[in-house]
């Protein structure tokens, strides 16, 4: 199994000269499993180049599943643009959550995109053919020689984490995360309850990602800058460190970088983490992911 990073920025595209390095795009991984099964994690921006890809280099019909971990821009913008949607005999499946609160499935996300409001072209206008999974939490799913799991992260919107095997290895990508915090005070009646809630939803997440050979994580923040963004459903390097240490993770994939932040202020970040955290790594691999990267699980 192997997987590339397509778009590696969160919450809006950010191209230019301080970002071209690592990229602008948003967040996009394409995963193929040992038989070539392509499943793609989300649609952000990065979908765009990943598609002029497979189309430069196909060889029949392109067959795609996209996982979409939650319906924010950033995560869907690129959708429309997926160019194999406009493909005679390409297959595009589109895969993810139930919004609890509205009831809609993953195909009101390519709905509401697609209104004339927004997009020139409509569904029907598309020649591939165009399915919709709505997936249950916590249920595996097979595709090919794949199997796709999920569990639901903390993020304003719901958002599903997966873990894909394959071939003996596994990967965990964890969209948006904000680790749980305890929103009562210690002296609230609802303390105990929610810390206790919060206790379950932590090892149902902890399990998923138990022992993974890649750990692909939202790393938006520094500590130094998180408290100011409390709430807004996004993770630390320093807590994804945590969890990748936590778990038993091979390797850990830091993305989701915050679009405000050059290249250059990316690796002093990233550098001066890294050597808090020297002495306490032993056997695990820590990279900033850039668009382009590309890995092999052997």
């Amino acid at each position: 199994m192997k997987f590339t990073f397509w778009g590696v920025r969160g919450s809006i595209p950010s191209p230019g000269p301080r970002t071209a390095r690592y990229g602008g795009n948003t967040t996009c991984i394409e995963v193929r499993s040992d038989n070539n099964t392509l499943l793609i994690l989300d649609g952000g921006t990065g979908i765009f180049p990943l598609a002029q890809a497979l189309l430069q280099n196909k060889t029949g019909a392109i067959h795609a599943n996209i996982f979409i971990t939650h319906s924010h821009w950033d995560h869907i913008h690129g959708l429309p643009f997926f160019t194999p949607l406009f493909v005679k005999d390409s297959r595009v499946r589109l895969h993810g959550a139930i919004d609890p609160d509205t009831g809609n499935g993953i195909e009101h996300v390519m709905g509401v995109q697609l209104q004339n409001s927004y997009f020139p072209v409509s569904e029907t206008q598309m020649d591939a053919t165009i399915e919709y999974q709505n997936l249950a939490v916590a249920q595996p799913y097979t595709l090919g020689d794949a199997v796709v799991r999920n569990v639901v992260m903390n993020h304003p919107a719901t958002d599903l984490g997966y873990r894909i095997e394959s071939g003996g290895k596994s990967l965990f990508f964890t969209g948006d995360h904000e680790p749980l915090y305890n929103i009562y005070p210690a002296e609230h009646s609802e303390h105990a309850a929610y810390a206790h809630w919060m206790a379950e939803r932590n090892a149902a997440i902890d399990a998923m990602v138990q022992g993974v050979d890649a750990l692909i994580a939202d790393c938006s923040y520094t500590r130094e800058e998180y408290p100011a963004k409390q709430g807004w459903g996004h993770g630390t390097f320093d807590t994804a460190l945590a969890m990748a240490l936590r778990c038993g993770v091979k390797a850990l994939y830091c993305t989701h970088h915050e679009p405000t932040r050059s290249d250059d202020e990316l690796e002093a970040v990233f550098a001066e983490v890294m050597g808090r955290y020297a002495d306490q790594l032993g056997e695990l691999k820590v990279f900033l992911a850039y668009e382009g990267m590309t890995v092999e699980l052997r």
